[in-house]
């Protein structure tokens, strides 16, 4: 178990209360309780209005309303200038710095073992590691194997273009489950998959979905931002990830599988504040069956037996009735 900072008696009384309370009403937001908010910090590599940085800047911004943590981030932060970052972050004093360590791994474990009071959350495709570095990804596999469903039914040339960052489990595991609910309903669909080897280069994933369009694809996969640009433009369909974009292309989102950063930023909070932060892996906590992931899908632009199948199928995910393979290989183009 991880040693928390000292605290004075005071807090440390107050802490004591607010876990009796959290004992008897399940998980609650025990830091609320606490004197006074954890300190936490975040370091993004990208924009904060990139798809999968911004959830996690959503859950914690909630967290700071609602007066639990004070709240810091770096954006756009370079692989080079991580490990410096991270160590800034730990001098000042945080309790809990969150971020992704895809391609920083062994710099970003390196620094955290140098700082074992602080508390480290970050992406990761590789486990935890003692004594302070937990994990988590964004699990959202369930709810692209529904959009999968819808997109199978929806596609009139049995031909879907699928356009991805970088081709890594993470990215890996969404797409085949997409494929995966796709055939379910009409094994004839064929896709054509592309990796721009970028986490926010819309230009690039733009261009990507077009050359996908001149083959033939009248449904995209939008793993990225721009896809849906191009089917926009295009007239076509897109299925959405990890946020929900139809608002800004109405008529052109058909189903989103959507991630919720909040159930896994409330329990590595409250594990701050409680003393009891453990490196462990909390990928779980996007599960759909955490409130971690969910599934949408405009029921104007798609059939209502392919809806009700999707819906039929989410139950039976909600229920433990059905689990949704996880495939961290590479998906490939099947045309």
């Amino acid at each position: 178990m991880l040693v928390s900072k000292p605290f004075s008696r005071v807090r440390r009384t107050l802490m004591s209360a607010a876990l009796a309370v959290a004992a008897t009403v399940g998980l609650s937001h025990v830091s609320a309780v606490a004197a006074d908010p954890i300190k936490v910090a975040a370091i993004y590599t990208v924009p904060v209005e990139q798809q999968w940085v911004s959830r996690i800047d959503k859950a914690l911004k909630a967290a700071q309303e609602r007066g639990e943590i004070t709240y810091t981030f770096s954006e756009n932060v370079a692989n080079t200038d991580y490990e410096r970052v991270m160590r800034e972050y730990a001098e000042q004093g945080m309790d809990l710095v969150v971020g992704e360590a895809f391609a920083v791994e062994r710099a970003a474990r390196k620094v955290a073992a140098e700082y074992p009071d602080t508390a480290f959350l970050m992406g990761s495709s590789f486990g935890p590691a003692k004594p302070n570095f937990a994990v988590f990804d964004n699990w959202i596999h369930e709810p692209s194997y529904l959009s999968g469903m819808i997109a199978g039914s929806a596609t009139k040339s049995n031909v879907i273009g699928m356009v991805g960052g970088y081709a890594i489990p993470e990215v890996n595991r969404l797409m085949n489950a997409f494929m995966e609910g796709a055939t379910a309903v009409n094994p004839d669909v064929k896709f054509l998959v592309t990796f721009i080897n970028s986490w926010y280069d819309p230009p690039k994933a733009k261009e990507a979905a077009f050359a996908m369009i001149d083959k033939g694809a009248d449904i995209l996969y939008a793993e990225r931002f721009g896809v849906s640009d191009a089917a926009k433009e295009k007239e076509i369909l897109a299925i959405g990830n990890v946020i929900d974009t139809s608002g800004d292309y109405p008529g052109t989102i058909l189903s989103s599988a959507l991630w919720h950063m909040e159930p896994t930023i409330d329990r590595a909070v409250s594990a701050v504040v409680g003393g009891s932060f453990e490196p462990a892996d909390y990928g779980p906590y996007s599960f759909m069956s955490y409130g971690g992931g969910s599934f949408i899908v405009d029921e104007n632009l798609a059939d209502a037996d392919a809806v009700a199948a999707a819906k039929a199928k989410e139950q039976e995910i909600l229920d433990g009735l059905f689990r949704v393979n996880v495939n961290d290989s590479e998906p490939k183009s099947t045309m």
